[in-house]
């Protein structure tokens, strides 16, 4: 599949954004147009961290989804009866882990909305994380090579850096293969499965900038019935 445009990131209910400058490496540049709002002569919040952090990335590929209704469009359809109790487990161990997000950015179709209120419904701390459904995430997971640089976009516009664990929630193939790229690992994601990434930096601009692609930490695949694969 030759490589398409990406598709322009829908517009927020709201957001927050903090462009912070630093001194960083050359990693990959965008073919996206989607513009990144930058904010001048900001004063630095107090909340702000002043010294590099771990950035830790959640990436997750919805729980399995029903077939049983065949008029039903692909982006609507909702979760079988064994993705609504995985999406259960898979929540439950990101809260054993302390893996818990404080922005979510999930693709708007029916099995990730539904996905996302079940580990919400059982793990409270979720319900604290800010949440933006974003349609085009739906929609570039099907793009061979664009979704890595399209969540990479994503994240810049809505995070700030006080908030230090972020989860994409999304699709295959697209999911699978950002994972890989971050990573610099081969990474296979099935339906509820997260990939647990990190990188350090003063903000999520800088962090990028540094790990670059392929420079992500991979610290744990995790599944909803097996034991938790932790790589370091």
């Amino acid at each position: 599949m030759t490589a398409a445009a990406l598709i322009p990131i829908s517009a927020p209910q709201y957001l927050c954004f903090a462009n912070t400058r630093t001194r960083r490496k050359p990693f990959v540049s965008f073919r996206s147009s989607l513009l990144i709002e930058t904010a001048s002569d900001e004063q630095t919040s107090p909340e702000t961290p002043s010294e590099s952090v771990s950035r830790r990335l959640i990436l997750l590929r919805h729980a399995k989804s029903s077939w049983e209704n065949r008029s039903l469009r692909d982006h609507d359809r909702p979760l079988s009866k064994s993705g609504r109790a995985d999406a259960v487990k898979l929540g439950q161990k990101l809260e054993q882990l302390g893996w818990i997000p404080q922005l979510i950015l999930s693709s708007d179709a029916q099995r990730t909305r539904e996905t996302l209120k079940i580990m919400q419904e059982q793990v409270r701390a979720f319900l604290e994380a800010e949440v933006h459904f974003i349609s085009s995430f739906y929609s570039v997971a099907a793009m061979d090579g664009q979704t890595a640089e399209h969540l990479q976009q994503a994240i810049l516009k809505y995070s700030r850096n006080e908030i230090v664990t972020i989860m994409c929630m999304g699709h295959n193939r697209g999911w699978e293969e950002a994972a890989s790229m971050f990573s610099g690992a081969s990474i296979e994601l099935k339906t509820c499965n997260a990939a647990l990434l990190e990188a350090t930096g003063n903000s999520w601009e800088e962090a990028f900038s540094l790990a670059g692609f392929g420079g992500w930490k991979l610290h744990a695949i995790i599944k909803p019935d097996s034991d938790l694969l932790i790589v370091a």
